[in-house]
């Protein structure tokens, strides 16, 4: 069962992997952070979703910005530390450990998500079926629904949602190939104990990302 929603928001940054220090953002909204917007609005253990595809409706204009952020985190390890001796610190003083970072940002970005869930038979209930799924999806989009704000790849990006009935054109920017290189397309968690990235060829042709199955060959490792 698919899915259309148009998103907009003001600023959005979906960070490329392979910047340590300074925040730089893809150039259009990647595939998991498509997946993490809709899981905002509805999820379900006993479906997953897919993203089908993603048009990019604005050019693509970008925007230098320093913020503050925490530099440090609690780690599984210190964590583990604590418990075992029953006594240390598992909290961060943001005032303590805070700097500025510069962050390379999208502004002013609008796109429609196409997407469509499978329904997970070993974690659905007995009365679980694509038919009610798709209604509780349909309504809670209508009525501007949500489990957590949706964002744009940081929780400060806050996104605004709507059904859409009808994709606008391409801007006349956006028409043409364009080709993005490779972007981040999901991250694996089949082994707990080694999380990897997947990637795949991202080409914009006339506003439009086709994203490719996860079984395609296209996505890689």
């Amino acid at each position: 069962m698919s899915i259309c929603i148009e998103v907009w928001g003001d600023y959005a940054c979906f960070t490329r992997p392979e910047m340590k220090v300074e925040r730089v953002s893809y150039d259009i909204m990647t595939p998991s952070a498509a997946r993490g917007l809709i899981e905002s609005i509805y999820w379900h253990p006993g479906l997953r979703w897919i993203i089908d595809r993603i048009h990019v409706l604005t050019p693509i204009r970008f925007t230098n910005l320093r913020r503050n952020e925490v530099k440090s985190t609690v780690s599984a390890r210190t964590a583990k530390t604590v418990m075992e001796r029953g006594s240390g610190e598992l909290y961060l003083v943001t005032s303590d450990d805070i700097q500025q970072r510069a962050s390379l940002l999208l502004r002013g970005v609008r796109y429609v998500i196409e997407a469509h869930f499978d329904i997970l038979p070993e974690k659905a209930a007995p009365g679980d079926n694509a038919g009610k799924f798709q209604d509780i999806v349909k309504r809670r989009l209508q009525k501007g629904q949500f489990y957590h704000q949706p964002c744009f790849g940081c929780r400060e990006f806050p996104a605004n949602f709507t059904p859409c009935e009808s994709i606008p054109d391409c801007p006349e920017e956006l028409r043409g190939e364009k080709d993005l290189g490779y972007m981040l397309y999901d991250m694996d968690y089949a082994d707990p104990e080694n999380i990897r990235p997947l990637f795949f060829r991202a080409i914009l042709r006339n506003g439009v990302l086709e994203v490719p199955p996860r079984d395609s060959g296209e996505v890689i490792g």
